[in-house]
């Protein structure tokens, strides 16, 4: 196979490695200066970079290196930069009450653009992207409030929340589960669908939702008003438009009367600073739906 007496090639005066394959010798050629300088410079590179920044890993973090050096470092010193920066601005909207602020346009469009941010990192999850919400979240975008839609009544929502119990200040209603707790018996809640379903002008009156006017009288007016248009004081949604938040076919109004809604969110004053809360509350009253009178929480309404 092979010889290996090394000797140098006549042709190149090149040195070969000292064995051979079937005549074919190889040649120890070394490498090219500049291919060497490039690895030695490369190893000297790494040997540095392990002392002066993080690199060996060890068992809960790495090595912290001479510099204390670390992306993270960096990022917090930006985010610090960042937050120093818009301090001026947070503490002037925290200081402005908010039916104050549309009087201050810079300080409005702040409010807003903070408040949309927010809303991308808090609201999208439920409300959707453009908050346009979908089954069982409301859509903010249309003038349709359970509790009201003024830029105050919108933000006591978002800083209490709706339904938390335990929190004294949140909006806090119960509709009672008809059908679950056998208050009304099944041919009886079929009449209140009908009935609902006619006043929302979707099917004719007949003698069944007839039978669901009394029965709505005598169970439900004491929310949602004898008109049937719902009461803020309550979160009763009015029933004779056309914008439903569980959805308005047969089924999912039987089911609403049969088991009652309970909506839940969070109340975001103990998850978020006083200012966020307040650009949360002129962004979503900035989406079209914000209604810009201040209106009494009593009144009657979605």
């Amino acid at each position: 196979m092979a010889d290996e007496k090394k000797r140098i090639d006549q042709p190149t005066g090149t040195e070969t490695v000292g064995h051979e394959w079937d005549g074919i010798e190889e040649l120890n050629t070394p490498l090219p200066r500049w291919w060497l300088w490039t690895l030695y410079a490369t190893i000297i590179w790494a040997i540095a970079y392990t002392i002066f920044y993080p690199a060996w890993p060890m068992v809960s973090k790495a090595t912290a290196g001479a510099l204390n050096w670390s992306s993270r470092g960096q990022l917090e010193q930006q985010l610090a930069a960042e937050r120093a920066n818009r301090a001026p601005i947070l503490r002037a909207i925290a200081a402005t009450p908010i039916d104050q602020l549309a009087a201050k346009p810079e300080l409005m469009q702040a409010a807003v653009e903070g408040g949309r941010a927010a809303f991308r990192v808090n609201c999208v999850q439920c409300h959707g992207s453009g908050a346009a919400g979908s089954k069982g979240y409301p859509n903010l975008n249309d003038d349709d409030w359970l509790w009201g839609g003024d830029i105050n009544a919108i933000h006591y929502t978002i800083e209490h929340g709706v339904r938390n119990p335990g929190h004294g200040q949140t909006r806090m209603s119960q509709m009672p589960a008809f059908g679950r707790d056998a208050l009304l018996q099944p041919a009886e809640i079929d009449d209140l669908t009908a009935y609902v379903r006619t006043i929302s002008r979707q099917r004719p009156l007949d003698n069944s939702a007839k039978r669901g006017a009394a029965l709505f009288q005598a169970n439900c007016a004491a929310c949602h008003g004898a008109d049937a248009k719902g009461n803020r004081q309550f979160g009763a949604p009015n029933l004779t438009d056309a914008i439903w938040l569980y959805g308005g076919d047969d089924d999912s109004v039987r089911k609403s009367i049969h088991d009652a809604r309970f909506g839940v969110m969070p109340r975001w004053g103990e998850k978020l600073d006083p200012a966020t809360v307040k650009m949360l509350a002129v962004y979503v009253h900035s989406l079209g739906g914000g209604e810009r009178e201040t209106l009494q929480i009593a009144q009657t309404g979605k």
